[in-house]
């Protein structure tokens, strides 16, 4: 069984914050399950706690109407759930929902907000993953505007690996057509022209990618712009 300290440093984030400064923020933390499906916040919700995903993933929904959403972001092991509060705000503007089940390292709100204070080298890695979060809710609301569905469906497809760290994950498509803001024909069209190239499988709401960098030949420029970003600030 991994220990805390190795918890610890499998979030990209925290990993990046000299070993003396994490040493004091491990007894503020906490190891908890999140459930695929579970609703960490809600729009103009008070954030009680701040996430570090592990092997989770954690999607970052806009309300379009009382109906439908859209994915404007997504949070993995690169960093933390809860980012309003880095900037001194308490409350969520958008839903953050499970769509990856996992395990994340946990905070209350008030520790974090000390840590925070108290905690030069963790402020840093904050705004820099921030930096990071920006960038990608902007080039998601290029690509939502401006790419085909399928070339939508593979980056996402792609992200979503990258952050669970697997290549088989369950999702239905009308889970997907609220991620992507298509209606789910959208969703099984994208998903049949990317299963006929022979990247993906999908079945009885399990995808599995089976040819990576087809898959990555098949996604808008979208995807390597974000994963390139993450990769030099993680250096």
């Amino acid at each position: 069984m991994a220990t805390s300290e190795q918890l610890f440093t499998a979030n990209h984030l925290l990993a990046s914050v000299p070993r003396k400064a994490y040493l004091g923020m491990l007894g503020k933390l906490e190891l908890v399950d999140l459930a695929y499906g579970q609703v960490l916040y809600e729009p103009k919700g008070v954030i009680d706690h701040v996430y570090f995903p592990i092997d989770c993933l954690v999607s970052l929904l806009t309300a379009v109407d009382k109906r439908r959403t859209l994915e404007v972001g997504m949070v993995g092991n690169e960093g933390m759930v809860g980012m309003p509060m880095a900037l001194g705000i308490g409350i969520s503007a958008v839903r953050a929902l499970v769509q990856g089940g996992g395990v994340a390292m946990r905070m209350t709100a008030a520790s974090f907000r000390t840590e925070f204070r108290n905690n030069e080298p963790l402020q840093r890695s904050l705004f820099r993953y921030n930096h990071l979060l920006m960038a990608q809710i902007s080039q998601t609301a290029a690509c939502n505007r401006f790419h085909e569905s399928g070339a939508r469906l593979a980056r996402w497809l792609l992200m979503t690996s990258d952050r669970m760290r697997v290549n088989e994950f369950l999702l239905t498509h009308e889970f997907l057509a609220h991620m992507l803001g298509i209606r789910r024909v959208g969703v099984t069209q994208a998903a049949g022209l990317l299963q006929s190239k022979g990247l993906i499988a999908y079945s009885r709401g399990k995808i599995t990618i089976l040819e990576r960098k087809g898959l990555e030949a098949a996604a808008c420029t979208c995807y390597r712009i974000v994963k390139d970003l993450q990769d030099i600030a993680q250096k």
